[in-house]
């Protein structure tokens, strides 16, 4: 589940777990990591459409790439709203999508009864954002010897993902990346406090970073979130600069048809550009500045 190097150097210094540290999926090595795909699991056919097009455009420009969707949006605004296809179903998609695409999978649980069957399938666990915190969850997803993908909530300090990632590796977690999703500014609001993450790369993680629901308008839309997709790209831009290890997006063919999260999905045919431009600015950072950390680097 991922093997063991060097972190990026940060300011031409190796990063601080100078032991090396686990890279799940490769995630924290040497290449870029995205993970991306439809926010849902709407269907079988879209499964495959995302990902064969995301693994060519990733494949092109020398990332890695996990492919991304939920079966089971247990936390939409309201109770009417669409949910996904389920555990059973969703699991036999995300195995259809992995063993005719030959692409790794990542998907979210939302309780721990969930943990067991979702580690037959995914390659990743990721924990969701409002429920980091949950001792029992965390626990149940490293017990499966899974690689984590653990979301920041919103509402936490960067430096408080400490004892996060405390859990999952007492629990015997075999790698855990921690992901910056924005951080609520009042009401409706997000805002991303780019430090994160710093802070949370020196606690002795990869970090991800979620370029499309940072954007995201909590609730916004009354009966539902809203999103600002034009966002994404500065944000991105903004985070590579910093350097980080992997990118978190949502995508879709046709967003505003979408089931979940369209305002701030990236439309499938848009993706080219943005990986473009993050594939030059990852090219700067990794080769020739460094990935930014908390100390001004040597002069000379």
């Amino acid at each position: 589940m991922g093997d063991v190097g060097e972190p990026v150097k940060q300011n031409g210094e190796p990063g601080e777990k100078s032991k090396g540290w686990a890279t799940p999926l490769g995630i924290g090595g040497s290449r870029l990591v995205v993970a991306a795909g439809p926010c849902m699991l709407e269907s079988l056919d879209l499964g495959l459409r995302v990902a064969d097009t995301m693994s060519v455009e990733c494949g092109r420009r020398g990332f890695g790439y996990i492919f991304k969707a939920s079966f089971d949006k247990a936390n939409r605004t309201s109770a009417r709203s669409e949910r996904g296809p389920g555990l059973e179903v969703g699991l036999e998609w995300l195995s259809r999508i992995k063993s005719e695409t030959g692409i790794p999978v990542l998907t979210d649980i939302h309780e721990p009864s969930q943990a067991a069957p979702v580690s037959d399938v995914a390659d990743m666990i990721q924990i969701p954002a409002f429920l980091c915190r949950q001792t029992d969850l965390l626990i149940a997803a490293a017990r499966t010897g899974r690689p984590l993908n653990v979301k920041k909530a919103q509402f936490m300090a960067p430096e408080d993902m400490s004892g996060v990632l405390e859990k999952c590796r007492d629990a015997g977690a075999s790698g855990v990346v921690l992901c910056e999703r924005g951080t609520s500014f009042g009401y409706h609001r997000l805002v991303v406090d780019f430090r994160s993450i710093i802070l949370m790369r020196a606690l002795g993680a990869p970090v991800m970073f979620d370029a499309t629901h940072s954007v995201q308008l909590p609730g916004g839309l009354g009966a539902s979130s809203g999103g600002d997709r034009r966002f994404v790209l500065p944000l991105v831009r903004a985070a590579l600069a910093i350097g980080v290890d992997s990118i978190f997006l949502e995508t879709h063919p046709n967003p505003s048809e979408a089931k979940s999260d369209g305002p701030n999905m990236v439309p499938l045919d848009k993706i080219g550009r943005l990986l473009d431009d993050m594939k030059e600015l990852d090219c700067l950072t990794r080769s020739r500045i460094g990935f930014a950390g908390m100390d001004w680097p040597d002069e000379g």
